[in-house]
């Protein structure tokens, strides 16, 4: 019951935090809005059937994507700036408990983005929002929740050593989307670069979002892209649990929580 307690606690005030930074409500906001007009205007002629699922989830995603990169990954180098990471660190409740609660609030606040898209592409052209598999949709969208996550927890352990995360933020917000799939297949990518999309989760989210919108005709499509997506996500858990006891070693070893 105390785990869950902060959790909520950790997540409630997250949120709160999140909202009221300038960077994170352009992220939230304007992004997806921005993005969805660009994006109608780069695929109105592209003759694709149903083009619209992918301006206006490719628009929410990439806001979704950079709320995860600028506010679950940066929080590490907030709480260092703040000079209070080394006291979250050494808290009775696991520091693991509480970034959970922190990526958590991130998350759930990260997917309004997704709303947004909807939204502008509804209100500024009329854009017929057709969802084939709404039940799906439901489901899909919670794999992805749990996936992204699941990716914000581990770029976060990862960022615990290095004092250059915004540097590594920037480096890694473009290019998954492109790698993922976010605006287009990723089948049209170079063949050398598809294995590095298929073994990253969100590639097999936006996937499974995709299909439930778009529709499909045999059951076994979704439920395959499903099960990938859960054994990778699974795979990812694993990966964690390992990294966060490497990490926790090397950062009592390196003292490297505090601002030289």
């Amino acid at each position: 019951m105390n785990f869950i307690k902060v959790i909520y606690s950790t997540l409630r005030l997250q949120m709160k935090n999140s909202f009221a930074r300038p960077m994170y409500r352009f992220c939230l906001i304007a992004n997806p809005i921005v993005n969805t007009i660009l994006l109608y205007h780069m695929f109105l002629n592209s003759n694709m059937d149903n083009f619209t699922t992918y301006v206006m989830l490719g628009a929410g995603l990439m806001g979704l994507w950079s709320c995860i990169c600028f506010s679950s990954a940066g929080d590490i180098n907030r709480e260092r700036f703040s000079g209070t990471l080394s006291l979250i660190y050494i808290t009775p409740t696991s520091f693991s408990v509480i970034l959970l609660g922190k990526v958590i609030g991130n998350t759930i606040l990260s997917f309004v983005s997704l709303v947004i898209s909807f939204l502008t592409a509804l209100l500024f052209y009329q854009a017929p929002i057709h969802i084939e598999e709404m039940g799906y949709l439901m489901l899909a969208i919670f794999a992805a929740m749990i996936c992204f996550i699941t990716i914000s927890i581990l770029i976060a352990y990862l960022l615990t050593l290095s004092r250059k995360t915004q540097l590594y933020m920037n480096c890694i917000e473009v290019p998954i989307i492109f790698i993922c799939g976010f605006l287009f297949p990723v089948e049209i990518l170079p063949s050398w670069v598809q294995p590095i999309s298929y073994i990253l989760a969100p590639t097999w989210a936006v996937k499974l979002i995709r299909l439930s919108v778009a529709g499909f005709t045999d059951s076994l499509i979704y439920f395959k892209t499903l099960g990938i997506l859960c054994l990778i996500t699974i795979l990812y858990v694993i990966g964690i649990l390992l990294i966060y006891k490497l990490i926790d070693r090397e950062v009592r070893i390196r003292a490297s929580l505090e601002l030289s």
